[in-house]
């Protein structure tokens, strides 16, 4: 859906990921497509990993139905807990909650950081959702950690490989970054995610590039790094099927 939001079906459970749904956040502006609520259908849950206002976008989350389940990360409930939903499910590192067929787990993220210039430090997870045999994990906002390689082998690995400006900071994983955690969590299939999506109003001839380029250097890394995973840009927008 662009950025860090992708909606995932697995066994019939469909599950979206930190949902950013608006045109507009603060300073940034949605470059990608519209995102069309119809779209997202009837979901199990919402996975929300951090606090970052790119990932927690509380205006984003008073679109969507109140008894939709939130699955978020320690720091996040008490953000959340004035908006209204019926079920909210904490999750720190290491633990799971069940949605029918499928497990979801917790995992240890490097990203911390505020919520604000002033707010309290914040912790972020990622989430590992297992569906039979089959194993996808939605890394959220993150840097390299030694405790990837526990993960693997993996299915399906969403990576960050950029963010939504000119410069990463910290607790990111950039281009080469994300394809050295390949080798870590050794998935079958890449999915490059937190790009092309969201930029600073203002004219900048970086855009364009900055916008298309990321994926693209991601999976030239891949391919000399791991070159038996399958990297798939998949557009802001688009879909994928993942045969078993």
């Amino acid at each position: 859906m662009g950025h860090a939001t992708v909606l995932l079906e697995l066994d019939g459970v469909r599950l979206l990921t930190d949902p950013l749904l608006r045109q507009r956040v603060g300073h940034l502006r949605r470059r990608s497509e519209r995102i069309e609520l119809d779209s997202l259908g009837d979901l199990d849950a919402v996975l929300i990993s951090h606090s970052h206002h790119d990932h927690l976008d509380l205006p984003s989350l008073r679109m969507l139905d109140r008894d939709t389940r939130l699955i978020v990360a320690p720091d996040v409930a008490p953000l959340v807990a004035k908006l209204g939903f019926e079920q909210v499910t904490v999750l720190a590192q290491g633990e799971a909650t069940q949605l029918g067929p499928v497990r979801v787990s917790a995992t240890a993220a490097e990203h911390g950081g505020r919520r604000g210039l002033f707010g309290p430090r914040l912790d972020a997870v990622g989430f590992l959702c297992e569906a039979g045999d089959t194993r996808t994990y939605f890394a959220g906002d993150t840097d390299l950690f030694d405790e990837m390689r526990e993960l693997a082998p993996l299915d399906l690995a969403l990576l960050p490989v950029w963010g939504w400006g000119p410069s990463l900071g910290g607790g990111h994983l950039d281009p080469k970054g994300a394809a050295e955690a390949l080798e870590l969590l050794r998935p079958r299939v890449a999915v490059p995610i937190h790009w092309g999506t969201l930029y600073p109003i203002g004219p900048s001839r970086l855009r364009d590039f900055l916008l298309h380029e990321p994926p693209r250097a991601f999976a030239r890394h891949a391919a000399r790094h791991t070159p038996e995973v399958e990297v798939r840009i998949v557009e802001p927008g688009g879909s994928t099927n993942l045969a078993r």
